[in-house]
């Protein structure tokens, strides 16, 4: 009988050679997509730099009057925006009418006087809900994808929210309620209470998240905005039980009750509803319900990725904006009337770097400024204010460097342990779970999604300490504009 004589050499060579080959055939890198050039259109840019100081130093001015001087100024300028807002809601007007300019700058300049003055708060969020009906009343007769309608929209709208919110954050939290009502716009869907208000079926939750990449998505659009996710909402009409529909780039499209929709922490909350005298719903009272409960049944009954690529018009999957468009295309009502835009270089090559392909497309920020909808009510609070305030001056100026060249990296040594975690996520994925990577990344993104992450976090943490620097010399929180200045030192000082 021939003998079988085991050669230990090879095996005790042969096994680490062979995982040293694996790992080196682990590391070469995918191709990467590289986004083609915007054309002609162009991001919003404010350019007003000297007038948000001179908005800070009538803040200050404003703290070292007596309260009574004080109180009968904002007083007189309240009276004068409340007057405006009558004009808006009897005169149809042009997106470029001058008196549209003049409620906005009257706007701002009432704000510093009432952070000093935190007892008219409420009269000044109430003129704004009023502010933002009427602004948006008249957008539905303007051409939504023009630059003039665009610009008019944002400024009266993303400004006076941030005006608002620069107010908030000079004052003390009992002067303003936690939950502001807009509107109790009516609808025959089926409803439910929570938080204090009454939600319908076919609702739109648009909200904050609290990572990095939230932030990213809020403010990297042709308009910065305040909000990273869309959800919609679906109320049983025999047990009125609330469903919340929407895509993360985790496991694609899941349905979540309310609780376990407020325990992804949010930094803000906005419920828009469609207005009940658009011509389809005077047809069709109850779209809304049925526009919720087709993307409902389809999530029942099948797994829908998520749509990294940022493609509307393919329905076979969705990201989370695609949720609510794809939904209501399906009765008749095109949402995102003004479609959004991503031209910044930097902004698309980081996005691209993440896997998004199409730069046309619906940020969740500007579902806001659709005139079919109407804002119903607004969930937040100092503290989420605050966070959300500091991860946008961040994300400001890490876009700026992206702008000036500067790429997304990676840690290339780690490509093959994160490939293997890829693949476990996969295998994850489809037994219903998540794994390490999300869904919507491969094993590079998700790499540079860390790294990202890291510094993101780096620098917040540095300028949370020269913010505090700042309220101790000054004696009021920095305003955003600052708080972009203190973000750039930030940056400066960790690296």
């Amino acid at each position: 009988m021939k003998k079988i004589y085991i050669n230990y050499k090879k095996i005790f060579w042969g096994i680490p050679t062979g995982l040293l080959l694996i790992y080196l055939a682990l590391l070469i890198p995918p191709p990467e997509h590289s986004p083609q050039p915007p054309g002609e259109i162009s991001p919003f840019i404010w350019d007003q730099d000297e007038y948000w100081i001179y908005l800070e130093s009538s803040f200050v001015r404003a703290k070292e009057l007596d309260s009574v001087s004080l109180h009968d100024s904002i007083s007189v300028e309240l009276e004068r925006i409340s007057n405006s807002l009558d004009l808006l809601y009897s005169t149809d007007l042009e997106p470029g009418s001058p008196a549209l300019s003049s409620i906005e700058k009257n706007f701002f300049e009432l704000c510093p006087l009432i952070g000093a003055q935190s007892e008219h708060l409420p009269k000044l969020i109430e003129l704004r809900n009023k502010l933002r009906q009427a602004v948006k009343d008249q957008s539905s007769k303007w051409d939504m994808n023009s630059e003039e309608t665009r610009d008019r929209l944002y400024r009266l709208l993303f400004g006076t929210r941030t005006a608002i919110e620069e107010v908030i954050l000079q004052s003390p939290e009992s002067s303003f309620p936690a939950l502001t009502i807009a509107c109790d716009e009516p609808s025959m869907t089926p409803e439910a209470e929570i938080l204090g208000i009454k939600i319908h079926s076919g609702d739109i939750l648009v909200s904050r998240g609290g990572a990095p990449t939230s932030a990213l998505i809020a403010r990297g659009n042709d308009y910065p905005g305040n909000f990273s996710h869309v959800a919609l909402v679906h109320v049983d009409e025999t047990t009125n039980e609330v469903s919340i529909i929407e895509s993360h780039i985790e496991c694609g499209v899941k349905l979540a009750t309310i609780d376990q929709y407020l325990d992804d922490y949010k930094l803000r909350i906005l419920v828009l509803r469609m207005r009940a005298d658009t011509p389809q719903l005077e047809s069709d009272p109850m779209l809304p319900h049925k526009a919720a409960e087709i993307v409902l049944n389809r999530a029942l009954i099948e797994h829908i990725p998520y749509d990294f690529e940022m493609n509307f018009n393919d329905g076979g999957k969705l990201f989370c904006s695609e949720v609510a468009s794809n939904a209501y295309s399906q009765m008749g009502v095109t949402l995102w009337m003004g479609i959004s835009n991503i031209s910044s270089s930097g902004v698309r090559s980081w996005l691209a770097a993440f896997g998004v392909k199409h730069f046309e497309t619906q940020e969740p920020s500007d579902l806001e400024y659709d005139p079919q909808l109407r804002v119903v009510a607004e969930w937040y609070n100092p503290e989420s204010l605050l966070k959300d305030h500091l991860d946008n001056a961040v994300i400001d100026i890490m876009l700026e460097d992206a702008n000036n060249g500067e790429m997304l990296e990676y840690d290339w040594y780690k490509l093959p342990i994160a490939r293997v975690a890829k693949a476990y996520s996969e295998a994850k994925n489809l037994c219903g779970g998540i794994g390490p990577i999300p869904e919507g990344m491969n094993a590079v993104a998700g790499l540079k999604n860390e790294r990202f992450s890291k510094k993101h976090a780096a620098i917040k943490a540095r300028l949370i300490r020269l913010a505090e620097e700042f309220e101790a010399d000054r004696g009021y929180n920095p305003p955003y504009w600052e708080m972009v200045k203190l973000a750039k030192q930030a940056r400066v000082e960790i690296e």
